[in-house]
């Protein structure tokens, strides 16, 4: 069979086990057609994701729902929409992203200005479109729409970028108004991830350092302005700090997430015996579900969990190397967006669990309960997967181009 005519198969015929290695090809181009390191490692993330909420969502949802198994049969609907969109972007070809990319960063823009107008609020916050069952938080869209939007402008545009301030201000320009549209909800958590994905991007292709430094210091800025203006991102601000001066108030979440971590120690309580998942802890299966794995798992536990996470991020950078490096930018930048994505975002949801940094109310990556946040991770590991498909057919096709 020619490789133009082989179709990306997930399930090879054979199953080796090795460590991996993040700067070295597993195999040679033409015997391995996707990275299945990486796909483990995510199918791995997911699926222990399910274990952790199953084990964090079980008081909770007895109390809010009387039902135990509320939030464990609903993530279990969120994993077959996982193999849903698995299978459907594993089938579209990068150049479609690449083409139609404007289109789909226009369309979550408006899906953005719906959820302003008829969104469904929780919480006090509007962040939710609301399609008979399902509710689809468009935020997280956002990311994976402003990803490949900002891929493909690089491309177009690479060359204004290096010289001049107006291609460097242009995507900028296009951020402010997803910016806007997305604090009304509000939620300055995704503008953060959406700042940094573009800051990266933008170093990374090359921008002037003149025009980087002034965007890093006029977001630092804004983000000061946006903290002093809100009296509760400054409460969240301030108790981080010292969560123990109001331990019963706005340090309360903070002070239950520290305790979770002590009593986890080293090897951690044991699975399904955390206390502060006892509604002790509020978002234990959300946003907080760090906290849990901690007192669980322990210390050993959460390193585990992080070296994935980080392998997951690592993997995606590198192959953004090769795709640059074979003259596929696009891909390449696209994968370079996905991979600062989930490592921000890692670190972020980490950081507010452990008291580094405020509470933003992001998720952690494949883990944290949310069919919102874990469909569209999907998509973007998918994406990847795509990615380095592409990539090592492009390989096997010079190699037989120079061998023919």
């Amino acid at each position: 069979m020619r490789s133009e005519e082989r179709q990306l198969n997930l399930f090879g015929t054979s199953v080796t086990w090795r460590w991996p290695n993040l700067f070295k090809e597993s195999e040679a181009p033409g015997m391995q057609l996707y990275d299945r390191t990486l796909l483990t490692a995510v199918i791995g993330l997911i699926s222990f994701g399910f274990v952790m909420v199953m084990s964090a969502s079980m008081p909770e949802a007895q109390s809010l729902k009387g039902n135990p198994y509320h939030f464990v049969v609903r993530h279990l609907v969120y994993l077959v929409g996982c193999v849903i969109i698995s299978a459907i972007v594993l089938r579209i070809e990068m150049q479609s992203w690449q083409k139609f990319s404007p289109l789909l960063l226009l369309s979550v823009g408006i899906l953005l200005l719906a959820v302003l107008l008829v969104g469904t609020s929780v919480n006090g916050a509007t962040r939710w479109l609301s399609v008979g069952p399902i509710r689809i938080q468009v935020a997280e869209l956002a990311k994976l729409a402003f990803a490949i939007y900002m891929a493909g402008y690089l491309v177009r545009r690479h060359q204004e970028i290096r010289e001049n301030s107006k291609g460097f201000y242009k995507p900028i320009a296009v951020f402010a108004v997803y910016a806007i549209l997305i604090l009304m909800q509000p939620d300055l958590g995704t503008v953060v991830v959406l700042f940094v994905g573009t800051v990266g991007l933008l170093f990374l292709a090359g921008a002037r350092l003149l025009d980087f430094f002034a965007l890093i210091l006029a977001g630092a800025m804004a983000f000061v302005a946006l903290v002093l203006l809100e009296p509760y991102r400054m409460r969240r601000v301030t108790s981080f700090m010292d969560p123990w001066q109001d331990p019963f108030g706005s340090g309360y979440q903070l002070t239950q997430s520290l305790m979770a971590y002590g009593r986890g120690d080293w090897f951690g309580q044991g699975l399904g015996n955390s206390i502060q998942k006892l509604e002790y802890l509020p978002e234990a299966h959300t946003d907080f579900i760090f906290a849990v794995i901690g007192e669980e798992l322990g210390f050993v536990g959460i390193i585990l969990v992080l070296s994935v996470l980080l392998f997951v991020a690592l993997r995606a950078i590198k192959m953004g190397n090769l795709c640059i490096q074979i003259d596929k930018p696009f891909e390449g930048y696209l994968a370079y967006a996905i991979g600062i994505w989930f490592c921000f975002q890692t670190v972020v949801n980490v950081g507010a669990s452990i008291g580094m940094l405020p509470t933003k109310g992001l998720t952690l990556p494949f883990i944290s309960y949310g069919g919102s946040s874990l469909w569209v991770m999907t998509a973007a590991a998918m994406i990847l997967i795509r990615i380095d498909h592409e990539r090592r057919l492009s390989s096997i096709q010079a190699v037989q181009g120079k061998t023919s």
